[in-house]
């Protein structure tokens, strides 16, 4: 067969106009299933940082929403292998205008000093990172968001609030670069606190620990979940990668909607191909019969036929693997509060189930066509009208 190759590549692209169409169809149905493909493997595939390795986050077993007493911090870091430990608390509030997309992004309240050692990777100057502990409305923000909202050092940061009363107003005190999760904003937990009343202090939404090793990570979260068990307010601890599928998942199934999309793009690329090699191999019943009265047998006109199919099929991968790479690093520039998606890109488990999706699909959207073809008697082929 590889010696029919000049020839299928030449057959395939004969019809410039309709195979064209047929590799931009293709190209654009793999471009979508290549980026769907992209964020099922960041969200369920991808390995974590070897600082988000050693992060445990701790929350209310009913939901996020429900808040955890402060006072378990003091059991947990009893816990051997617990190096570090930081409350975080989801604030909320309105920034500016709320109906503008860019003025909504992730703001907690957290114990700064706390936090710079429990993510050691957020990077600030000294004079930052002093200005960040000591000021009490001072508030730290990651840069990609700093240079969406257009704010630096020294800005002023006003926030309406709504899970807490009052409204706020804060300031830049640094800028800082992660590798992670660097499109939020820290502030001191301690300005919120004072002047909320007796009944709601004291709650914190999650402890995120630091471990010491990877290998202590299941041993501690073992030991959490199973010291509150018995308690009135019972712990979920996990991973800080696992928390934050688990926030993705909380807006739905997301691994049957990916499936799902993924199932109907690819019943949509094996029709547009299936139409394609059905009016291809029609218009081409009598050069079929030239071929036989020349000596081609039946397997090699298969083989030439499904070839053409799969030709077209891979180029068309190939525009759709282009497409879906800018638009991954889209979306890796972009804000981005799930983690997992600053992870997505065309990697090589991703690259060959896109490639080898194409080739099937050529191949099966082609063989009721070829075969019908190849089974041509050479009378029948030279008496077609179409």
């Amino acid at each position: 067969m590889i010696r029919y190759l000049p020839l299928i590549i030449k057959s395939s692209l004969r019809n410039g106009r309709r195979s064209l169409l047929t590799i931009g169809s293709i190209g654009v149905s793999l471009c979508l299933l290549g980026v769907l493909m992209a964020v099922y493997y960041a969200f369920y595939f991808s390995d974590p940082t070897p600082d988000q390795a050693l992060r445990i986050v701790v929350r209310n077993k009913v939901s996020l929403t429900n808040p955890l007493p402060i006072s378990y911090a003091n059991q947990i870091r009893q816990i051997p292998g617990v190096t570090q430990m930081v409350t975080l608390n989801w604030y909320g509030g309105t920034y500016k205008d709320s109906r503008e997309s860019k003025n909504f992004f992730a703001r907690f309240m957290t114990d700064p000093a706390q936090l710079l050692k429990v993510r050691p990777e957020v990077v600030l100057s000294e004079e930052e990172r002093k200005a960040f502990i000591q000021d009490r409305t001072a508030c730290i923000i990651g840069r990609p968001l700093a240079e969406t909202l257009g704010l630096k050092v020294g800005d002023r940061v006003p926030l309406i609030g709504d899970i807490y009363p009052g409204n706020i107003e804060l300031t830049v005190r640094g800028i800082y670069q992660a590798s992670n999760n660097d499109e939020a904003l820290y502030f001191n937990q301690e300005y919120i606190w004072e002047g909320l009343p007796e009944r709601r202090k004291g709650l914190v939404g999650q402890f995120t620990i630091l471990a010491d090793n990877a290998e202590s990570v299941p041993r501690i979260i073992r030991t959490i979940d199973e010291m509150f068990a018995n308690s009135t307010v019972q712990t979920k601890t996990e991973t800080e990668q696992a928390f934050q599928l688990a926030f993705a998942s909380s807006l739905g199934n997301i691994k049957m909607f990916l499936i799902a999309i993924c199932a109907a793009v690819t019943f949509t690329i094996l029709l547009v191909s299936a139409n394609t090699m059905a009016m291809s191999v029609r218009e081409r019943v009598k050069e079929v019969g030239i071929l036989k009265t020349l000596g081609f047998t039946k397997e090699a006109i298969l083989g030439m036929i499904l070839g053409e199919a799969a030709v077209i099929s891979i180029i068309g991968g190939v525009v759709g693997l282009v497409l879906a790479s800018l638009l991954c690093a889209g979306v890796r520039r972009g804000p981005a509060i799930i983690g997992q998606l600053k992870t997505m890109s065309m990697t090589p488990p991703v690259i060959m189930t896109t490639m080898s999706a194409a080739l099937v699909i050529g191949v099966i959207s082609a063989l009721t066509p070829a075969y019908g073809a190849a089974r041509t008697s050479i009378i029948d082929a030279l008496k077609s009208t179409d």
